[in-house]
């Protein structure tokens, strides 16, 4: 299942088009089994969210909270997590990129999602970004 909340009103939103674009993307990681919940903000929630989790107090495109179930819970497996995505970030870096505003969005989902199945590219000498090329490539965006 996908979960798609919108929690900003700059940018419209269809929440078919990510839930449909999650779907496919969770099955090109081999994840189809798996549920997530998309979370799109604006700029100063996910900058609160990145220095209340990451310490940087600055607004940041897209963050990835893996489920990790509370010690009274028992661990549900078929949910990998959240990811939020501020809609100001993407437009601006679609905009910076010379992409689509579809297109950023679907490479920040797919850029979350990879690091809800334990990928990091801060650590992993490329691994993450080789991965990510070539789901890009598969999934046309």
């Amino acid at each position: 299942m996908i979960e798609v909340i919108n929690r900003q009103r700059r940018h419209k939103t269809n929440p078919n088009v990510w839930r449909d674009f999650t779907e496919r993307a969770l099955e090109a990681v081999g994840r189809h089994e798996r549920s997530v919940t998309l979370v799109f903000v604006g700029d100063a929630p996910i900058r609160k969210l990145n220095q209340q989790f990451r310490g940087k107090n600055y607004p940041t495109d897209v963050l990835s909270f893996p489920n990790e179930p509370e010690s009274f819970e028992s661990e549900d497996e078929s949910k990998l997590g959240e990811v939020v995505i501020s809609l100001e970030r993407a437009k601006a870096q679609a905009r910076e990129n010379g992409l689509s505003f579809t297109n950023e969005v679907q490479q920040l989902i797919l850029h979350g999602l990879l690091h809800l199945c334990g990928y990091d590219h801060e650590t992993d000498q490329g691994e993450m970004n080789r991965l990510e090329l070539n789901l890009r490539k598969k999934l046309r965006i």
